[in-house]
């Protein structure tokens, strides 16, 4: 990690901490250091908005850039919340949720905690079953949850680091809290077959035919 007085450091600091991805590095940290050492565009961050970029220009010297809206446009913040009567219980989007803001286990229907979620929507795409949507999340995003965000990652991959080589990279992100496989799960065709009985199940429900 830079210091606190570094460079790097004081651009990370700027940044919404949501590592949302959007502007193409595994994280806000990784961005702010190609700002700094690679001379990276400053715009490339639709959470922090066209106000983020400005911010930016200041502690870089760098001329103000209008949002690169290739990245995404700026939102008003949202939040995950998974539908728990359709959750099968496969783990994809506690993996890849950048804070551990989502909480279960294999098999167990998972539940975003609200307060912790940064509104990234990683964990979206991910699920095979469609059960996760992005909702408004009823406030700003502040000072105050960047940081407890920027903890929590860091906290994230520290554990990463501990477990995995890849760290920041998209393979921790995939590897980020991977169930420690049961026996029987090693199996490649058993858990296939898991899977699919799973899906099976929460399509059942979902047309209201589950038998």
């Amino acid at each position: 990690m830079p210091s606190d007085d570094s460079p790097i450091d004081r651009v990370n600091a700027a940044l919404p901490q949501t590592q949302c991805t959007k502007c193409g590095y595994p994280g806000c940290l990784p961005y702010a250091r190609a700002m700094v050492m690679d001379g990276e565009a400053i715009n490339r961050c639709p959470p922090g908005g066209q106000e983020g970029v400005r911010t930016l220009a200041r502690i870089l010297g760098r001329e103000e850039l209008p949002l690169d809206t290739d990245c995404g446009k700026h939102l008003p913040l949202q939040r995950a919340v998974i539908d728990e009567e359709h959750c099968i219980g496969c783990t994809l989007c506690i993996q890849a949720c950048p804070v551990d803001a989502i909480v279960g286990a294999n098999k167990f229907m998972h539940t975003v905690l609200a307060d912790v979620c940064t509104g990234c929507d990683l964990c979206v795409a991910p699920c095979p079953v469609d059960c996760i949507t992005m909702v408004p999340a009823g406030h700003d995003w502040t000072a105050q949850l960047a940081a407890q965000a920027r903890t929590n990652y860091e906290h994230r991959q520290k554990r990463l680091d501990v477990t995995h080589h890849e760290t920041l990279s998209a393979a921790a992100r995939t590897l980020a809290n991977k169930p420690v496989l049961s026996a029987t799960a090693s199996n490649e065709a058993i858990k296939q077959e898991t899977i699919a009985r799973a899906l099976a199940r929460a399509r059942s429900r979902r047309h209201g035919t589950q038998s």
